[in-house]
């Protein structure tokens, strides 16, 4: 509608705009008529304790709280040095807070769908028309041009304009929840990397330090088979030793050498998969052998379950649900109409000194509605097929918890048999050395024959190893089990 005078208050507005801010009243009145179902946790399934713990109680997830610097409970101090790297450089982790800032922008962005869209337009035209063109006459009539009766004529426009749709069926409002709910998924994702790349730097590190632990034994080992070959050698030469005891010798010390030369490419790649999980080339990175820290920090008997509820894998499945519930109401809001406000205000002229004249104003307001009346079933589909995604979202995170519980229950089973089996690697290491000893010392008197002294050494050094790797085994498992509690815990005072 284009008036010639300013625009008239709102209590002199024609009908039509009575009519049409009743239309928005009522539109206003209807924001608040959501559609969809409201978000409840879903129910999953927690024992009241755990079967190889104590004085364990239910959980819930959540994936607010600090994980911390758990790595410290280890007392390394190089280990300490390298975590500090995991969240800065390595790429997997730089790739999830990627994502993470993606979700967030998304939020930002479905939020400012919320608000009107404020626009501001202009534009200059210039037109004309003309007749036949005249020939042989002395001049050509009209103010412009050479053809004859032609005309032009210039048109200016500048206006401000604005378009709001209002939530009233509150589809923007579960857009803005989903968006949020996806974000808070991706930050609890961005957990889980920054936890997986900790705990897998944490293994390769105390792998590497018990390869050089195996490496030192070896060594020391080694050093006695060449005693050992040593006396072999004399006693053969002497006459009372035959030449099949010197080459179960050499035998034994060339198999004991090979098994060190093996630890120094296990060490290597180790070494390798450290580099790049701190985001270093191979090439520019090397730890230098140090002596192994075996501690093993115990996990207090009465962690509360809270600590369950840091798991980030259970917040982000937790928040997909969220997600899903929400895309069933976005769904179910296209069975209802959509409502959408223009307003504009501007000034039009054919001269820019007239432009911003009171004669030259223009302005409009107005409303929409578009309602679909027939789709064969398409929406009704949609809205089924977000159920059915929301009920898949409902299983995972179910499945999720009961994966999670498992992984506490296996790894309070293993701490548990680890500390035992430790304690009898060590016995067994113990009479295995002793028994290695009487055996070479009997075959210095010639009591029994060099066979048996290599049966005695072997079955010694297997058990140096398992005792070794017993102890590896302890570390890692209180890595997995710290992974499986959501990344450390604090005790209570």
């Amino acid at each position: 509608m284009h008036k010639s005078t300013t625009p008239p208050s709102l209590s002199g507005l024609p009908r039509a705009g009575g009519n049409l801010l009743l239309w928005s009243a009522i539109a206003l009145l209807l924001s608040a008529c959501a559609v969809g179902p409201d978000y409840q946790r879903p129910a999953a399934a927690a024992p009241a304790a755990y079967k190889e713990g104590q004085d364990w109680v239910p959980a819930a997830p959540a994936d607010a709280l600090d994980r911390g610097t758990w790595w410290t409970l280890f007392n390394d101090p190089t280990l300490d040095e390298l975590e500090a790297a995991v969240e800065v450089s390595n790429q997997n982790v730089a790739v999830a807070v990627a994502a993470y800032e993606q979700a967030r922008a998304l939020v930002r962005e479905q939020r400012a769908s919320l608000f009107p869209v404020v626009s501001l337009d202009g534009g200059a035209t210039r037109s004309g028309s003309g007749g036949s063109s005249s020939s042989g006459s002395s001049g050509a009539s009209g103010s412009t041009g050479t053809a004859s009766g032609s005309r032009t004529s210039n048109n200016y426009q500048l206006s401000i304009g604005g378009s709001w749709e209002p939530d009233v069926w509150d589809k923007l409002g579960r857009t803005v929840n989903n968006a949020s709910a996806s974000s808070q998924a991706s930050a609890a994702d961005l957990a889980s990397a920054k936890l997986s790349a900790q705990g897998e730097l944490a293994i390769n590190y105390f792998s590497l330090r018990q390869t050089d632990a195996q490496k030192s034994l070896l060594a020391d080992t080694i050093t006695g088979y060449q005693r050992s070959l040593q006396i072999t050698q004399n006693r053969y030469d002497a006459g009372v030793a035959t030449k099949s005891d010197v080459l179960q010798a050499q035998t034994q010390l060339a198999n004991a050498q090979a098994d060190e030369v093996g630890l120094v490419r296990q060490r290597a790649q180790l070494e390798h998969a450290i580099a790049v999980l701190v985001g270093k080339a191979p090439g520019d990175f090397s730890l230098a052998p140090a002596a192994w820290k075996a501690s093993i920090p115990e996990v207090p008997v009465g962690i509360p379950s809270l600590l369950l509820q840091r798991r980030p894998d259970i917040a982000a499945a937790e928040r997909r649900v969220a997600a899903a519930n929400e895309q069933i109401g976005i769904a179910q809001s296209a069975f209802y109409p959509n409502l959408k406000l223009n307003a504009s205000y501007g000034y039009g002229a054919s001269r820019v000194a007239d432009l911003f004249s009171t004669s030259a104003n223009v302005w409009s307001l107005g409303l929409s509605a578009a309602q679909t009346l027939f789709d064969a079933g398409a929406t009704r589909a949609r809205v089924e097929g977000a159920q059915a995604a929301y009920q898949q979202t409902v299983a995972r995170y179910r499945q999720t918890v009961l994966t999670a519980f498992q992984d506490v229950e296996d790894q309070l089973a293993a701490t548990r048999v680890l500390a035992q089996q430790q304690e009898l690697r060590r016995q067994a290491s113990q009479a295995a050395d002793q028994v290695e000893q009487q055996a070479l010392n009997r075959y210095r008197q010639g009591q029994i024959s060099y066979t048996d002294v290599v049966t005695a050494q072997a079955t010694a050094l297997s058990a140096r190893r398992a005792l070794v790797q017993s102890q590896a085994d302890r570390q890692t498992t209180a890595i997995s089990l710290i992974q499986a509690l959501g990344g450390g815990w604090h005790s209570e005072p």
